[in-house]
């Protein structure tokens, strides 16, 4: 075994020196990409939280009726009150249906029985997009897909509406 000490040359110092301060530098700024890109999985999903809407299941008939309700949402690091609605009411199997009021074809805000012309519809003004009391799109009007439909269930009487799902089919 030899006792000798190897001499570091004044280049491989320096080499050695720059690749570990560059090798930190670079680790400092992955931290945050790598960061923002794993914090959304890591953070608990509010999917499938419930809403209490504030109607009681007594009070829902056949004919729909507009409920308009707040929650709070999260984004980022602001917090705000968000308002939603949804058409609720009773169908000929006296099951709760909740729909949403937003159009499929642009987003305009579609009402019931919106129009003298067609009574018994849901009616977008936008461009006369109609559906169908169970909330179908009519064949022939702008509408490409029926309106969403919101998940809901029953908590001591009250109905609760979570997020609205998306229906296949024209």
């Amino acid at each position: 075994m030899s006792e000798e000490k190897q001499q570091v040359s004044r280049r491989q110092f320096l080499n050695y020196t720059l690749t570990g301060v560059g090798g930190f530098m670079a680790a400092g700024l992955l931290i945050s990409p790598i960061r923002m890109a794993i914090d959304p999985v890591l953070k608990p999903s509010s999917v499938g939280d419930y809403a209490n809407v504030g109607l009681a299941v007594e009070d829902i008939t056949t004919e729909p009726t507009r409920v308009d309700w707040k929650i709070d949402q999260v984004d980022g690091w602001y917090e705000s009150e968000v308002s939603k609605a949804a058409w609720v009411f009773k169908n000929e199997d006296d099951e709760i249906m909740a729909l949403s009021p937003t159009c499929t074809h642009l987003g305009c805000v579609v009402s019931w029985e919106g129009s003298e012309k067609y009574p018994n519809e849901f009616f977008c003004p936008c461009h006369d997009g109609r559906y169908y009391k169970d909330g179908t799109n009519i064949e022939g009007t702008p509408p490409t897909r029926p309106l969403d439909r919101f998940e809901h269930k029953v908590e001591n009487g009250m109905l609760y509406l979570g997020n609205a799902q998306e229906r296949g089919g024209a």
